[in-house]
């Protein structure tokens, strides 16, 4: 049963003369000074999330799960979204693509969306943990192969391990054949990065992959989706594939980027696991910083603040988890109350599949180059410039040129491994390639190059 807020909990600011931005490099370079200035309006306040686009963001942790747990009054279908349906959201928005209606679980309410969650869950709740740490190994092991034998002894973690990681797992996971996954990847990878057609790429990839397994199913979330109880069309399986995907893919980036780079860091305490450097990621660098957008269906007064209806409320989850209020007695708390992975009945179904590779990806990262270190301080890093994820934009490392081999059938080490001491000053060779620019194999792209590797070809 939902508890009314406690109005007195919130604490009345000045009006502001402009909403505040939460984009560009002003907010990239201090998100969390960004949070501190909106607590002065209580436990929400209006910001722009891109030009010309109003949203109330909320920033309290109790006003977050508040409105998390309460589908009655808090809905995600955004096709009422009063300000877009009155023209005034710009068509070129960036917040489009991300708080625009789509017809899978994460924008559907009520019946439309157990039967559609459902599914979903019960599909992933068949990935055994072993075999996902596995895959996860053979896939760290491809990535680190790719630039831990070159003798400049330097690598750029974010482009050549942090991003094609939760991709090549993916594809593995949804049972592509070589081709379609290199074309699923292309297309995933485009549509972060803006590219024209990225979106039409990735449909036409696992339109084709529905189909192939219409005609031979096999052991994978594709056909398990399929063949689920639900039975949902060709088209509601292509939209939880993508909900998957764009949903799981980048903030995993965000989280194998940033848990390497505090276990790396110079204020890490070397007794402390790599499952710590995860879980203080997801408690004080939030992946997914501000989203699930809420549309409030009639007014409701939330402290200081009226959320009016059919007008976007999005949750700052990065805000939430550090909220003063809560820091205060967060050791009270169990390990796993931060939102990062939010709460109520959206929470993320495959947290505990994106914990697992998580970790497994970081502890790959220093049982195979054992010396690996930071070329910069933790402090220096930059984040990117996005109100909806908090990751770095580089996460330059060093290490001793060494080679790795395939691990196929290998389990996840059942021991964290020791923290690396660090390596000796180099000077500098040059700017690590992306994944785009490294040495390959004239055919094929990145999914059909790791499996041809697997299969030691």
């Amino acid at each position: 049963m939902q508890q009314p807020l406690d109005r007195q909990a919130s604490t009345s600011g000045c009006p502001a003369h402009a909403n505040v931005q939460l984009y560009g490099p002003s907010f990239g370079a201090d998100p969390d000074g960004h949070y501190a200035q909106l607590r002065s309006f209580g436990m929400s306040a209006p910001v722009d999330i891109s030009p010309d686009v109003q949203v109330e963001l909320v920033t309290s942790y109790d006003a977050a799960l508040y409105i998390l747990q309460n589908p009655a009054s808090f809905v995600r279908d955004s096709r009422r979204w009063k300000a877009l349906n009155e023209g005034r959201v710009p068509e070129d928005s960036p917040a489009l693509p991300m708080m625009g209606y789509r017809p899978n679980a994460l924008f559907s309410d009520g019946a439309a969306h157990a039967r559609l969650r459902q599914a979903v869950t019960d599909s992933l709740a068949t990935v055994d943990e072993l075999q996902l740490a596995r895959q996860t190994q053979q896939s760290a092991d491809y990535l680190i192969s790719r630039f831990s034998s070159e003798p400049r002894g330097q690598a750029e973690l974010m482009a050549e391990y942090a991003q094609p990681l939760p991709l090549l797992v993916f594809s593995e996971l949804f049972g592509c054949p070589p081709e379609v996954g290199d074309r699923v990847i292309a297309g995933i990878s485009g549509i972060f990065e803006g590219t024209a057609g990225a979106d039409e790429l990735l449909a036409g990839a696992l339109s084709e992959l529905i189909a192939l397994k219409r005609r031979r199913p096999g052991d994978d979330l594709t056909t398990r989706l399929m063949k689920h109880p639900s039975q949902l069309s060709d088209e509601e399986v292509l939209h939880q594939l993508v909900t998957l995907l764009s949903g799981g893919t980048a903030p995993l980036t965000a989280t194998i980027g940033t848990a390497s780079a505090l276990y790396l860091s110079e204020d890490w305490h070397t007794d402390l696991p790599v499952e710590d450097a995860v879980a203080q990621t997801l408690w004080n660098f939030a992946p997914i910083a501000n989203y699930a957008a809420h549309y409030p269906t009639h007014d409701v007064e939330l402290g200081d603040r009226t959320l009016r209806a059919n007008e976007p409320v999005l949750i700052s989850f990065a805000a939430a988890n550090t909220d003063p209020k809560l820091t205060e007695h967060r050791e009270q708390l169990s390990g796993k109350a931060h939102l990062a992975f939010g709460a109520g009945p959206h929470a993320c179904p495959a947290k505990d599949p994106a914990y697992t590779i998580a970790v497994t990806a970081v502890e790959a990262l220093l049982n195979r180059l054992p010396d690996v270190s930071m070329r910069v301080p933790f402090k220096t890093l930059t984040w990117v410039p996005t109100p909806w994820s908090r990751a770095l934009v580089t996460l330059p490392i060093r290490f001793t040129p060494r080679s790795v081999q395939s691990t196929a059938g290998a389990a996840r080490p059942q021991t964290a491994p020791q923290r690396p001491a660090p390596a000796a000053p180099r000077p500098t060779v040059g700017t690590a390639p992306s994944v785009s620019g490294s040495p390959a194999p004239a055919k094929g792209g990145l999914f059909s190059r790791f499996l041809a590797w697997t299969r030691g070809e």
